[in-house]
């Protein structure tokens, strides 16, 4: 096929938010389908003309460049196809999860370059696996029926992308309008599943992972903030809190971080309580149980802290005037047995 317009070969009718996503990143962000044509049909004659086939076929052979996941024989997951990134990814893939685990760091590479930024090797591997956790895994699941429960959820849902994807299906009607274009429809689909992948991966290199050096300066710095080393002080505020869980489980001090203080503006501070897991609403020690729900100088009679401002109901946020009054709320509840 050297010096023919490439094909990606993926189903007719009713489309997914998979191989929306699939058809997006080979497209936009591997070189060898650069301006690819997509081909939609479920007719093998077709699809065995095509360069590279997704979410169609009953096939998953990635030297054929087939990737196909709804054969009964498939039970391939991001832990099963590359183990180097651990053993807790076990949701089966979908389409789009195939296209990213064999193609993710040239895509990642490839967008960010596009906007003008440069990954090096240790902030890639990071970053495909925060893209995977947090955009990839959950329609992974949603396609192929993956229960979130019973127990501890098996995944998120950071998008309910799926769900958007399915409206660009058209509506059942008695008569099918004659306008309805369901190759258009498609194309809509992979532009707005496109722009968030893009929006997902601007985000953690632009925002996520810078805040990962403020997070591990506070945590080098905490023996200095108390003699627990149970509170660190963050440099600014920063999204902390999946950070915090990795870097804890790489220096092998776990749950060690009760509370972080932060700083919004001069005048108004935070002392937040850690979660068990950065999705949780359970924290490993909450504020004090005393000062819960209450505010201003209700708060600094009862706290003893006058620069105390208020404090969730629920004991998992508290403000204060100042960094010292923030930080004497999170001494005075960890001194306590806080945990409910």
């Amino acid at each position: 096929m050297s010096g023919e317009m490439k094909k990606i070969g993926t189903h007719d009718g009713n489309f997914h938010c998979d191989e929306a996503l699939a058809c997006f990143l080979l497209k936009n962000h591997v070189e060898e389908y650069k301006d690819a044509e997509i081909i939609r049909t479920r007719k093998d004659e077709i699809l065995d003309k095509c360069d590279i086939v997704v979410d169609v076929g009953g096939v998953f052979d990635p030297a054929k460049k087939r990737y196909d996941h709804h054969q009964k024989s498939f039970q391939e997951s991001l832990s099963s196809l590359r183990p180097e990134f651990g053993s807790k990814y076990k949701i089966r893939l979908s389409s789009a999860g195939l296209i990213y685990v064999f193609y993710g760091e040239e895509i990642l590479r490839d967008l960010l370059k596009k906007n003008g930024h440069v990954l090096k090797p240790d902030s890639l591997k990071m970053i495909y696996k925060m893209v995977y956790e947090k955009f990839i895994e959950e329609i992974d699941a949603i396609d192929n029926g993956w229960p979130m429960f019973p127990g501890e959820s098996q995944y998120t849902i950071n998008t309910h992308l799926s769900s958007r994807v399915g409206n660009f299906n058209q509506n059942w009607k008695p008569k099918k309008d004659e306008n309805y274009n369901s190759f258009n429809s498609f194309c809509k689909a992979m532009e707005l599943v496109g722009a968030e992948f893009t929006d997902k991966v601007l985000y953690y290199f632009e925002s996520w992972l810078p805040a990962r050096t403020i997070v591990e300066a506070a945590l080098e710095d905490r023996f200095n903030v108390h003699p627990s080393g149970s509170i660190i002080i963050l440099g600014q505020f920063c999204p902390w809190k999946q950070h915090l869980s990795l870097l804890e489980v790489e220096q092998g001090i776990e749950g060690s971080i009760k509370f972080v203080v932060s700083t919004d503006k001069e005048d108004d501070h935070r002392c937040m309580a850690v979660p068990v897991n950065p999705e949780s609403f359970i924290c490993r020690k909450f504020l004090h149980k005393d000062w819960r729900g209450i505010r201003d100088s209700e708060l600094a009679g009862i706290s003893g802290i006058p620069e105390a401002k208020f404090v969730h109901q629920t004991g998992f946020i508290g403000g204060a005037a100042t960094q010292e009054a923030a930080l004497q709320m999170a001494i005075q509840s960890l001194a306590g047995e806080y945990t409910d």
